[in-house]
Parts: C-alpha cells; sequence; structure tokens
C-alpha cells in the first residue's frame, strides 16, 4: 500500500516537474537539462539495481552541494592542498603548509583542503576560516573535521571520494602537495596523469616540503630513474610541476604563472589561450618558433574572442589560438612559462593574480 507521504512526494515531484518543463525553453542552459532529465528517465526505464540508484542518488546531492557553494566564489582563484592526515601541530611540514596557506591568501588566493587533520589543518588554519574550503569526507577513521573549519558554511561532507576530489580539482586554479602517504602518492599522480592527458588545467602544481626534507626530491630521483630514464613518460613531463622547500619559490609559482595566461578552452579542435596581456606580433612569432613542434598543423596565431564564446566571462580579454596535438602537454606548459615572460599585463591585473 502506498503511504500518503508517498502520494505527497510524488505530488510535489510531479508538479515540480510540470513547472520546471514549462520554463525549460527560457533558461539559458536548457539543452544541458534537458539532457540530464532525459538520462534520468532512460535509466527508470532500464533494469539497473537498487544499489546503483543509490550511488547515483547520493552523487546527485555530492555534486548538488559543491555546485552550490563554489558558485557564490567562482571569480577567486583557489589553492588545493594536499598532504598527510597524520602530520604532528609540532612538525616541520606543518608548519610549513600553514605557512603557504597564510602566504597564498595574503596574495587574494583561497584555500581548499580535505576538512580534515594534519596537512589539511595546517592549510585552514594558515589561510584562516574566511579564506578556507574544507571537503570533507565520511570515513569510520581519520575524517573528523579540523577546528579551524568545523562548522562552517564552506565545510562540506561529501559520501564519495571521487565526487570529492571531482570538486578538489574542478574548482582548484593551484594544486600543492606536501608529504603524506597512500592518499596523497594518490592525489599527486592523479593530478599529474589528469594535467599530462589534458582533462584538468593547465594549472600550477607545487611539491612542497619543509627546509631541508627530501621527500619530493627522493619522489623525483624515482621518476627521474624508472619513468623518464624507461620512456615511460615524457622528459618534459616534470616542467608540469615544481619541486621546492622555499616558501618564496612556492608561492612564486603560482602567481607567476597567472602573470600574463588567465585560462584556456577547446573550441572544437582549436585551443584558445586567454591571456591578460596582448601579446607583440614579434612574441608571437618567437612562440612559434619555439613551439611549432606541438602544432598539427597551421601555426599560433593572436585572435579576439571567437563567437564560440559569446557567452564567456573572458569575452574581452586578448587571445592566442592553435592547432594543439593534445599530445605534449610537458611542452604545453614550458610555452605557458614563456608567456608569462611576456606582454605587460596591467597593475591591476598584476596586483590581483586570484581573480578570474
Amino acid at each position: 500500500m502506498t503511504s500518503s507521504r508517498s502520494l505527497d512526494t510524488i505530488d510535489t515531484l510531479r508538479s515540480d516537474l510540470a513547472t520546471l518543463l514549462d520554463h525549460l525553453p527560457d533558461l539559458q542552459h536548457r539543452q544541458l537539462i534537458q539532457q540530464a532529465i532525459a538520462t534520468i528517465i532512460r535509466l527508470a526505464h532500464s533494469e539497473i539495481d537498487r544499489l546503483d540508484w543509490k550511488i547515483l542518488a547520493a552523487s546527485l546531492a555530492d555534486m548538488e552541494r559543491g555546485l552550490e557553494l563554489f558558485h557564490t566564489y567562482r571569480h577567486v582563484r583557489k589553492v588545493t592542498i594536499f598532504g598527510s592526515a597524520r602530520t604532528p601541530v609540532d612538525s616541520p611540514a606543518y608548519k610549513m603548509a600553514a605557512d603557504f596557506a597564510r602566504c597564498v591568501t595574503q596574495l587574494g588566493f583561497m584555500v581548499m583542503t580535505g576538512g580534515g587533520g594534519g596537512i589539511m589543518q595546517a592549510g585552514n588554519e594558515g589561510a584562516g576560516r574566511e579564506n578556507s574550503f574544507g571537503l570533507n569526507i565520511q570515513l569510520p577513521f581519520e575524517q573528523e573535521a579540523n577546528p579551524y573549519i568545523v562548522g562552517d558554511a564552506k565545510l562540506i561532507h561529501f559520501k564519495y571520494f571521487f565526487t570529492r576530489k571531482l570538486f578538489l580539482l574542478r574548482e582548484s586554479d593551484a594544486v600543492a602537495l606536501f608529504p603524506g602517504g597512500f592518499g596523497t602518492q594518490d592525489e599527486a599522480f592523479e593530478c599529474m596523469t589528469l594535467s599530462q592527458t589534458g582533462k584538468f588545467g593547465p594549472v600550477p602544481m607545487v611539491l612542497i616540503d619543509h627546509p631541508g626534507g627530501d621527500y619530493w626530491e627522493a619522489w623525483s630521483e624515482y621518476i627521474q630513474e624508472h619513468l623518464i630514464q624507461k620512456g615511460l613518460v615524457s622528459p618534459e613531463d616534470p616542467s608540469l610541476y615544481t619541486i621546492t622547500d622555499n616558501l618564496d619559490v612556492a608561492c612564486n609559482a603560482i602567481t607567476q604563472f597567472y602573470r600574463v595566461y588567465h585560462s584556456s578552452r577547446y573550441v572544437r579542435d582549436l585551443l584558445v589561450i586567454r591571456l591578460d596581456a596582448e601579446l607583440s606580433d614579434a612574441e608571437v612569432e618567437e612562440l612559434n618558433d619555439n613551439f611549432s613542434d606541438i602544432l598539427v598543423k597551421g601555426k599560433i596565431e593572436k585572435s579576439a574572442a571567437l563567437p564560440q564564446e559569446t557567452q564567456d566571462e573572458t569575452i574581452d580579454l586578448p587571445r592566442i589560438v592553435l592547432y594543439f596535438n593534445q599530445r605534449d602537454l610537458g611542452r604545453l606548459y614550458q610555452m605557458i612559462a614563456r608567456i608569462n615572460q611576456m606582454g605587460q599585463p596591467s597593475e591591476e591585473t598584476a596586483s590581483h593574480p586570484e581573480r578570474k
């Protein structure tokens, strides 16, 4: 027998769907909304199990919380801090992480952590509650929210690792990795993999140790000996990240990445790189001379916003466009580094690297 409460829920849902469909033609993203609704309808007529529906429903709930929170802060660049939950408060790594978070927030950035203890707590402590996000995960151990983010509206508790990691990377404009265990290694290699395949970024990635520490240097030696020398990754792939035990170098790696480079997107097969300062014809020609190997055809050219970008908030920014081979991401990062040595960004842009 169907309960009266269930009937009330169905009636409410029927009314909400009718209202949505009535207004759908007027909504800005109507095609994508229609696709999402159509997907749910198709699944409802399939024979997937109850557990499949529970995963889908919980994933959507995770994403709803994340999307609603971050929409408010979409114009401020954010730095994600990864590292061990077991790092003691009195350790040099904890102090370095707190100092780093304090440094980047003083530069205008906000900080995201996993919301737990150790390095995550250091990140939220250094950034301060006002400039912090905590993206916690529901675990039976080790993952209580730290006191610097607990109770804050910018703390989210995710059910799944994959939805949590989606937001830690999707909303990130820079990644800082401190020493850690399996989880940190997983996050480091996933960041490298997604950057290497063009599924994440380009963003600056900084692997940070405390002064005199050798955690990431030893890691780099492994990469060199077992991956690069054996041809398993490209010799240019270390250009995806910076290793340092110097606080100034770590912070500068992030601000310099956005000195001229603003962001990028694909319009069909064309890579569009938005800039905060227009390059001269001579500078663009230099890019062609030094980076023609990453092109599949044509040349690197200056451009205004393309017709497909008419709704883009960056429509007024200058651009360069190129048919990138979508393979040599290490070389692309090298080109971005060279671009950031060119041009003359405005004083406003130079003073606020955190603004998107």
